[in-house]
Formats: C-alpha cells, sequence, structure tokens
C-alpha cells in the first residue's frame, strides 16, 4: 500500500476527535526536533523564520523565494505534515495560485494565505490593514484552484479583519473564505475568550487558534480550545523564544569567561543532527 502524502496525512489528522497541538517551526533542525518529540504536525512561521533566516522583522521584508527555500529544507528533514505560511500570497490572485503550487512542490501538506494589505507584519502586532473583501477572497479562490487543479495541498485561510474592522467583519470573511473551498479557517487575534467561542460557534470546518505568548488573544490550555471548538493549536514563537532567551543565556555566561551549564552531551548533539544514520548509510554503500 503506498505512503500517503503529506497533505492525506493532514486530512487524516483533521479527521481526528482531538484538538492538535502544533509547535511551530523556523528551520529544518527545530522542525526535526519537533517531529522526534512526537508531535503530529508543524506549521512554518513566517515571524520565526523571518528573524532566524534575516535577522528582520515579519514586516513583508522576506520574499517568496526565500520561503520557499526554508520550507523545502523543513520538509526536506521530516516526514510529518508542515503547514507553509503563504503570506499573501505575494501579489494578486495570480501570485497566489502559483505560491500554493510551488509549496505543494516543496512538501507542504497546507498553505496559509492571508488578506493582509502587502507588506504584511506579524497579526499581533499594530499597523496592520487587510485589502478589501473582492482582493481577499480572489486570493484564497485561487489558492483552491491550484488545489483543485492538481496541487495535493491543503488551503488555510487567514483574516486579520478583526484588528481593524471588528469581529463580524472577520467572522463574515472566513465564511466566505470556506463557500470558496478553504479547509481551514484561521481568524487572527481574537481578543477574549468570549470572542474565540463566537468565532468558532459561527463558523464551519476545522479552525486554528494561534497562541502568541504575549499577544493579543488569551492563552488557553489545549483541553478548553478543543471544548470551545478549535481543531488546531499553534505556538508560532514558543521554540524560537526559548531559543533565543538559551542563547542569549550562554553568550552572557561565555562572555564572563565561564563554560554554560546544561549543554547537550556531544554524542547526543550527533544522533540528533543525522551523524550515525549518516555514517551506517556511508558504510553501507561502501561495501563491495
Amino acid at each position: 500500500m503506498p505512503t500517503p502524502s503529506r497533505a492525506q496525512k493532514l486530512r487524516d489528522l483533521l479527521d481526528t476527535p482531538d484538538v492538535l497541538v502544533m509547535p511551530c517551526c523556523f528551520d529544518a533542525l527545530s522542525a526535526r526536533l519537533i517531529e522526534a518529540a512526537g508531535f503530529p504536525l508543524t506549521f512554518m512561521s513566517g515571524f520565526a523564520v523571518s528573524a532566524a533566516r534575516i535577522g528582520l522583522p515579519d514586516t513583508g521584508l522576506i520574499s517568496y523565494a526565500e520561503m520557499l527555500d526554508q520550507g523545502r529544507n523543513i520538509c526536506g528533514a521530516t516526514s510529518f505534515p508542515v503547514i507553509g505560511d503563504a503570506d499573501t500570497g505575494y501579489g494578486n490572485a495570480m501570485n497566489a495560485k502559483r505560491t500554493v503550487e510551488g509549496y505543494a512542490a516543496a512538501g507542504f501538506a497546507c498553505a496559509m494565505i492571508e488578506d493582509q494589505l502587502a507588506p504584511k507584519r506579524c497579526g499581533h502586532t499594530r499597523g496592520k490593514e487587510v485589502v478589501d473583501r473582492q482582493e481577499a477572497y480572489a486570493r484564497i479562490r485561487a489558492a483552491v484552484a491550484a488545489r483543485e487543479e492538481g496541487a495535493d495541498i491543503l488551503v488555510m485561510a487567514r483574516t486579520d479583519a478583526r484588528h481593524g474592522h471588528g469581529l463580524e467583519e472577520a467572522i463574515e470573511r472566513c465564511r466566505a473564505f470556506a463557500d470558496l473551498g478553504a479547509d481551514v479557517l484561521f481568524l487572527e487575534a481574537p481578543q477574549s475568550e468570549a470572542e474565540m467561542e463566537e468565532l468558532c460557534a459561527k463558523l464551519p470546518g476545522p479552525k486554528m487558534a494561534n497562541m502568541v505568548e504575549g499577544g493579543d488573544t488569551p492563552i488557553l490550555p489545549p483541553a478548553r480550545l478543543q471544548e470551545i471548538g478549535f481543531k488546531i493549536a499553534a505556538y508560532p514563537l514558543t521554540l524560537l523564544s526559548t531559543a533565543v532567551a538559551a542563547m542569549q543565556g550562554a553568550l552572557e555566561t561565555l562572555g564572563r569567561g565561564e563554560t554554560p551549564e546544561g549543554l547537550l552531551p556531544f554524542a547526543t548533539l550527533r544522533d540528533i543532527v543525522g551523524f550515525p544514520a549518516y555514517e551506517a548509510e556511508l558504510e553501507r554503500l561502501s561495501q563491495d
């Protein structure tokens, strides 16, 4: 029996009863660690990739090509479903369609397209704006067309309309996204538990909650998110924040002329990045 594609694996996960806890990655190593820890899927966070790859804020500075390249590395290092942040689709509807096709070819299980006005920015920062409904719907229509025409990928539709236009406008946009064929809905930055309950009650299908520590949305336990009606609980910055804090601590220790504590044993680090598997395969291929 053939191995199911990553898109099919994601479809199967969305059909399970429990909420999917999803730590988000920013490079191949963080994605591999998430998979090794037993989580069923991950999300390539635009905020985190922009920080890790180019050292700049998530304000539309990173390009489609850079995100696609990062995604290829992430998908190449893992076997579980990876959802890719595809921002605004990087242009008009035709750009969005090409972006989704490119993400499918790179190995993503799902691409997220949003309705922000370019240049976009992190959903929990000030100053973001959204395009009008017609343009927002055209992007999702294009993404769905890519899927319907053969790209083996799901479409996550995101709206940032809550910030400047209110919850009802955001809900209406998500409802339209679902009617257009989006597989997963993401209403970014609801500002209370009551708003989270309302959006789940009014919107069909799988929905994602974005658990940004220090952001606009309350951080709720996965069990509560499931009770409300969310299917995916995303943690976009948890690993990046943890990694930065650990590196800053190690640098401070080195700056004092001391050796940092709590480091992984060298043998463990070798295992994580795949030296034993590499050496075993090299030996196999070198035999007569």
